[in-house]
């Protein structure tokens, strides 16, 4: 794997809303390999890679925004209080440190309760960035801050911030590199926003309009002490979606998948996940209707400032990919 290329994709900042850093990186490394670079209004990176006449549009979506916080209150001493931009756990907060725009650095705590042995809400946590008042506070209401996590592989496995979903853009960009001629028009999508609205898929699928759409996410798993059960593990493959809270896989989409997994000689699993859906559920619902699903890497911790991925699950996502677009 290019670690060097990954840590750039999961330490540039980009949260939900704010990703014209990491768009900008983004663009910088398809420039050499695409047919057609745009960007959409609401500012997804859209690449295109066309095939023969004839042939059909196959949509690849991963999103490149991440979860972040945002500064609602400075207070007179000069503490930030914040709400979420995603799906922000105060657990997964307290003690961590949060990066604004600008680099000023944010430690973040938890105020004393009277009952500590409850679990904090967000209107519980303040950032404490070092000031001594309002008036040096470097941080204004409305300013957004993402996780800070570098990245670090162990062995295989490979910890940071923001590897959902800077890891589906990986697999896309080395799927960019790897395609030969196709005899499709093949899509590469950077969607914005998708841990909010997923509001960049939707609006550029709509103007795509693609015969097929496929997202490139992380999934959950359960192979953790006490985790929620589930049949996806670190290491053991890709996770082709069957179903989420948002969508279920149009069997078209998810038959091509396991097909190509199988062709391809790559581990792979089958996904059914409880909670949280992907950019598939938006982009299955443009105009008359899209076929849609999801390959997804398995992550532990995800939303999170140490996420987890396998680097197997990832070049097995890669080969996958590489072995549908063919099939579709």
């Amino acid at each position: 794997m290019n670690l060097e290329l990954l840590t750039k994709l999961t330490q540039t900042f980009g949260p939900s809303g704010y990703e014209e850093e990491i768009r900008e990186v983004l663009r910088a490394e398809v420039v050499a390999f695409a047919d057609e670079v745009r960007v959409d209004p609401l500012g997804s990176l859209v690449v295109r890679r066309r095939g023969k006449e004839g042939g059909k549009k196959i949509l690849l979506a991963a999103h490149m925004d991440e979860i972040g916080l945002m500064a609602t209150y400075v207070d007179e001493k000069g503490f930030v209080r914040f709400t979420s931009i995603g799906g922000v756990r105060p657990t997964n907060c307290v003690g961590g440190r949060a990066r604004f725009a600008d680099g000023t650095l944010g430690a973040i705590a938890v105020e004393w309760r009277e009952d500590a042995t409850t679990t904090p809400a967000l209107e519980h946590l303040y950032l404490d960035v070092g000031a001594t008042g309002r008036e040096d506070c470097p941080v204004k209401v409305g300013d957004p801050a993402v996780f800070v996590g570098p990245l670090e592989a162990r062995g295989r496995r490979l910890i940071s911030k923001a590897l959902d979903d800077r890891i589906g853009c990986y697999v896309l960009l080395e799927v960019l590199r790897q395609l030969p001629e196709t005899p499709h028009d093949i899509y590469f999508v950077f969607s914005t926003q998708e841990e909010i609205t997923l509001a960049g898929a939707r609006t550029t699928a709509f103007r795509i309009d693609p015969d097929m759409a496929i997202a490139v996410d992380v999934t959950v798993t359960g192979d953790t002490p006490k985790s929620l059960p589930m049949d996806v593990a670190l290491g053991k493959g890709p996770a082709i979606k069957v179903k989420d809270r948002g969508m279920i896989a149009h069997p078209l989409v998810r038959d091509l998948l396991v097909a190509a997994a199988e062709k391809a000689a790559s581990p792979y699993q089958m996904e059914i996940l409880l909670y949280g859906s992907t950019d598939a559920s938006a982009m299955q619902l443009v105009r008359a209707g899209v076929p849609s699903g999801c390959l997804s890497v398995p992550s532990r911790f995800v939303h999170s400032p140490s996420e987890m991925v396998d680097g197997d699950d990832v070049e097995n996502s890669v080969r996958v990919l590489l072995a549908a677009l063919p099939l579709a």
